[in-house]
């Protein structure tokens, strides 16, 4: 019988990278599961299936419980620590440091990539402007800590055996940072926790955490332009107070701040489109949408590219399947010829079109997919090809 060790980055809370883990802990219920710290609310751990996960020094750190994230320098010595020596297969679920736990010859590592080390690669610029660290000596110093994570993550791609990335967006990241091919197996939504509702109402809706990279903001004053159009938004965080401030005299528009799944879901059935202006690596929400039978207006770049169906209004009668439209800028302008082109074509968007195509991202799905790669991947660990 394998032995199997699965590893995860951090347990912090249940969002995309843990849909992934919670799937993997479905095929290997023997597994034992290991992860940087685990500050999982009592809440939220049920997708662990009473799995205790082995945890590093991290989770001892004065403060860690609430900035173990400010600890990211020390995490690749924590995952060293991991002992993975009494295992045939380890499974690492890794959008940080997961990849780079200690195996050895006789050992077959599978990586599933959500992205490599987004902070420390192409996206470090923006991090440090928003995090306020291109200048001065902390700016120095974070520079210099994130020049070492990159070396370390580029050396430790080295053991891993097969790659696999939550979409062909971070496929060709993969390439360009560790120069390795990826299978592309797209991660699991819970699509039927989404009601079909083919009957929309007349208002558009965003949802996300608001922080600078989802771009919340650029659509609630795209909408501020549109008084005529009715937006409501989903989501807490940082940006909240200046996304209010935004939205403030404009009736149009209405800041719902956090809501329960429940909440969420209704509207999104309901919504006339789900308006999305983020570059994520696979992006959960525009599948969840379509799974609702509602049209996505999503920014043209990243894994929305790969979930969303784009009309165009001369393609009406020649591409039934259409599930929304793309705009190809972050800006005001836009997003605002976006909700216009949408507006001329919504008519040519079968609601029925958008849920088959969210059906292709179900955890059944992927569930098969990677159970499949596993297999493929033993075999021919085992054989020498």
């Amino acid at each position: 019988m394998r032995r199997v060790a699965i590893v995860h980055d951090w347990l912090t809370t249940y969002a995309g990278a843990e849909r992934v883990l919670e799937q993997m802990l479905l095929m290997f219920p023997q597994a034992d599961l290991f992860s940087v710290c685990d500050f999982l609310p009592d809440e939220e751990q049920k997708f662990l299936q009473g799995k205790v996960p082995r945890t590093t020094f991290v989770q001892q750190l004065p403060g860690a419980h609430k900035r173990y994230r400010h600890y990211l320098p020390l995490m690749p010595l924590a995952i060293e620590q991991l002992d993975m020596s009494g295992y045939d297969l380890i499974l690492s679920s890794s959008h940080a440091v997961a990849k780079g736990v200690l195996t050895g010859p006789d050992q077959l590592h599978i990586s599933y990539i959500h992205t490599p080390i987004r902070y420390a690669w192409d996206l470090q610029h923006q991090y440090l402007r928003e995090s306020g660290l291109e200048k001065g000596l902390k700016g120095w110093v974070a520079k210099w800590l994130l020049h070492k994570i990159r070396i370390w993550d580029a050396r430790t791609a080295n053991g891993v055996d097969q790659f696999v990335a939550n979409s062909a967006f971070i496929a060709r990241r993969i390439w360009k940072i560790y120069r390795r091919q990826a299978v592309v197996i797209y991660p699991p939504v819970d699509v039927e926790a989404f009601a079909f509702l083919p009957d929309k109402e007349d208002f558009y809706l965003t949802a996300s955490r608001l922080v600078p990279y989802k771009r919340v903001g650029l659509i609630v004053e795209a909408f501020t332009r549109m008084p005529n159009k009715k937006l409501k938004v989903i989501g807490d965080g940082p940006e909240r107070e200046k996304i209010v401030q935004m939205a403030s005299g404009f009736p149009n528009i209405e800041i719902l701040g956090y809501q329960s799944a429940q909440v969420l879901a209704q509207l999104m059935g309901a919504t006339r489109a789900f308006v999305f202006a983020a570059e994520e690596d696979f992006g959960i929400t525009p599948v969840e949408a379509q799974a609702c039978g509602t049209p996505v207006i999503a920014f043209g770049k990243g894994g929305a590219l790969e979930t969303v169906i784009p009309l165009a209004a001369e393609e009406a009668e020649s591409f039934p399947a259409a599930t929304g439209c793309f705009f190809y800028e972050q800006s005001v302008p836009s997003i605002m010829a976006a909700v216009e082109h949408f507006e001329s074509i919504r008519e040519s968007i079968d609601p029925a079109a958008c849920r088959a195509n969210a059906l292709r991202f179900a955890p059944e799905r992927f569930r098969k997919d990677f159970m499949n790669l596993v297999e493929q991947a033993w075999a021919s660990f085992h054989d020498g090809s």
